[in-house]
């Protein structure tokens, strides 16, 4: 049985129709991508241990959970809005500090996220096309990777998703309502992760000035309301931040001024754009470097900071595998669908839609492809939305025309070029079986050979070019299944993630630091890694930035996301500073968020992070850092950590540990030096 749902207002009129098959179809995606998503997820551990210990934070202090900060003494924010803290500490509320209780909330975003984007492809296509679309979101690699991790990328997806939809809404009736939702969901994606979530904007506000029913005065005078929407369903936190004085509040982490507006222009804004962000820190930082470490303009292999700039920037070896597997093949699809709609109506919400996805597609890939500030891989899966709905659209309306042989010819070198494509993109890893490219290519080669193939002539001939479509399909998704089933296999841990197997051309193998000959341990700056040798505090590797210790330079095969990731902590050290913690307003001190948070989540104790992400924002001062000790409300101090002031970033968290190294003395517990500030 069908029934019409909804009617089409194009000039074809066409009914879409739900078949019988539909629900069950799209039940099973949603269960299939909830295994998916859940499949060992607690292997991850902490995550990211930087947004793991805020969630735990916010979970036992309701302030803390307002600002987003790191500890629950709330001395200073994370760097980013705290929207996507809110849920993970909601979360840890509700079912305990866990791993999974942190990671819990991604994965439904991720189900949640591929029924939305069905849905909103669904609105004016075929059921296929829709489920088509949510089937390819979800087994792209980086989806899967960030929808079983705890960045605030997972629910920013979601958020642009659904203001997509509601834009689509409007494209059907013109009513204020949609619009000005649309507008609220991208002032929460906002408070999700600042102006990456303005990117959309563009293709939204084009989308509807383009196709929405109302006369150009009224779409315009909608669009400026949908402006005001987000700036209210935005400003309302920033307005309490800004307003609320400092001393009343915890510092915001990544500003250098205390100020949330700071951080949105520069260091998470514009600053990312032109690639100057004061306070940034690391082997690919801008500014000034450690002695030993890369200059500002170049790498250990002369490339620049964060990776090449340029349009083949997401093909390259460091995105590619993340994003790049159908964006040719997106790319192909936008124009196909303009050409196919080009005499439609003004109205049509099926061009409408084209024009949204390829507007999001061209701004988003445009601004990743060029900014020469702190760019990583994992950025991409805001492109994945628009990528999967425009090889739908595309695909589907070129299956639609199948009976004319340029369109079998047109289908025919779709598949062949992705599947070449996939080829190189397995080729340029050594986890494969050398066999498995080639493969990839001859189920696309033979797949495009039976699209090519009429289907109106006998019925074994249909039969054959059934059979070479679906190998044809094979070979062009076997690449990005590969890498997908290897990311949810494989556990992932620190700041700095990526999809799939080790690539050479990724930053997580980038470089290593070696300290006189002697490779530092993955995962751990030149203190944090002297220090589980027991250097820092005694007189070879004094305490502080590396450069005033020995010089380190750099090679390949250092892992950058395990650099800022949480660093284990022993029963014994746990033990140790847990004694009588609670008569502190402060456990322990540590140097860099991510080295704080390791010993937070290992005691559920409030842990300084002094300097916050990178070591090189001003909170504390020495001056503010020396009264508290006064007053004895931090009881450790824990050496190591991540002392960066790259770029114009304070010296602050260097000077108070030379100053605790001078004044109090250290001791060494499983590797790990500790000074008592009560001594």
């Amino acid at each position: 049985m069908i029934t019409a749902v909804r009617r089409c207002p194009d000039r074809a009129r066409r009914s879409v129709f739900s078949p019988r098959w539909e629900r069950p179809a799209l039940a099973g995606l949603l269960v299939l991508t909830g295994l998916a998503y859940l499949w060992d997820l607690g292997a991850s551990g902490w995550a990211n241990a930087f947004y793991s210990a805020a969630a735990q934070a916010g979970s036992v202090d309701w302030t803390a959970f307002f600002y987003g900060s790191s500890d629950a003494a709330n001395s200073i924010t994370v760097d980013k809005p705290p929207a996507s803290i809110w849920i993970m500490a909601l979360s840890v509320r509700l079912f305990g500090l866990s791993s999974w209780s942190i990671l819990l909330p991604q994965a439904a975003i991720g189900v949640a996220s591929v029924w939305a984007l069905y849905a909103t492809v669904r609105r004016r296509f075929s059921a296929g096309t829709a489920l088509w679309a949510g089937g390819l979101f979800a087994v792209t690699p980086v989806a899967a990777l960030m929808f079983r991790f705890n960045n605030p990328d997972a629910l920013l997806v979601l958020l642009l998703i659904g203001a997509a939809y509601f834009t689509v809404r409007g494209l059907e009736d013109g009513r204020l309502r949609w619009v000005l939702a649309a507008g609220t969901v991208v002032g929460l994606a906002f408070l999700t992760k600042q102006l990456q979530a303005f990117l959309v904007l563009p293709a939204l506000a084009a989308a509807y000035l383009c196709a929405a029913p109302p006369r150009p005065i009224v779409r315009l005078g909608h669009t400026f309301a949908a402006l005001g929407a987000v700036v209210v369903a935005a400003g309302w936190w920033v307005a309490i931040v800004e307003l609320v004085p400092s001393s009343a509040r915890p510092y915001i982490g990544g500003s250098q001024y205390d100020s949330f507006l700071e951080l949105t222009l520069g260091y998470n804004g514009l600053g990312r754009l032109t690639g100057d962000e004061v306070g940034s820190v690391g082997p690919a930082s801008m500014g000034e470097a450690p002695a030993g470490l890369p200059s500002p303009a170049e790498t250990a292999d002369g490339m620049e900071r964060w990776g090449t700039t340029g349009l083949g920037r997401l093909f390259d070896a460091e995105n590619g595998g993340q994003i790049a597997w159908l964006l040719p093949a997106a790319l192909l699809a936008f124009v196909v669908a303009m050409v196919v709609l080009r005499r439609a109506p003004r109205t049509s919400v099926r061009r409408g839609t084209v024009i949204l996805f390829g507007g999001w597609l061209a701004v988003t890939g445009l601004a990743f492809s060029f900014m020469a500030g702190i760019f990583h891989a994992y950025y991409t899966v805001a492109l994945a939305p628009a990528i999967a709905a425009l090889v739908a659209i595309g695909g589907s309306m070129v299956w639609e025309r199948r009976a004319r042989l340029r369109w079998r010819i047109l289908a025919a070198s779709a598949v062949a070029g992705t599947g070449l494509w996939s080829a190189v993109l397995l080729s340029s890893v050594d986890a494969w079986p050398m066999a498995l490219p080639w493969f990839v290519l001859v189920l696309s080669l033979v797949g495009a050979a039976g699209l090519v193939l009429p289907g109106r002539h006998g019925r074994v001939r249909g039969r054959l070019r059934a059979a070479t479509v679906t190998v044809g399909l094979i070979g062009v998704l076997a690449g990005p299944l590969a890498y997908t089933g290897t990311t949810i296999g494989t556990p992932h841990s620190g700041a700095i993630v990526t999809a799939g197997p080790p690539s050479a051309g990724r930053m997580g193998a980038g470089l290593r630091l070696v300290e006189h000959g002697n490779a530092i341990p993955p995962g751990a700056s030149g203190n944090v890694a002297a220090a589980s040798r027991g250097l820092v505090g005694r007189d070879r590797i004094p305490p502080g930035p590396g450069h005033h210790g020995r010089p380190f330079r750099a090679e390949s095969g250092f892992s950058m996301g395990a650099l800022l990731g949480g660093q284990p902590v022993s029963q014994k050290v746990a033990g140790l500073l847990a004694k009588n913690a609670e008569t502190y307003r402060w456990m322990a001190a540590a140097v860099g968020s991510n080295h704080a948070a390791g010993y937070q989540l290992a005691t559920g104790h409030p842990v300084m992070p002094v300097g916050g992400f990178n070591g090189s924002d001003p909170s504390p001062t020495l001056a503010e850092f020396r009264a508290l000790v006064a007053h004895e409300e931090i009881h450790w101090f824990i050496g190591g950590g991540f002392l960066g002031q790259a770029n114009g970033g304070s010296r602050a968290s260097s000077e108070i540990a030379a100053w605790v190294a001078e004044r109090f003395p250290a001791k060494e517990v499983d590797g790990v030096t500790l000074y008592d500030l009560t001594a």
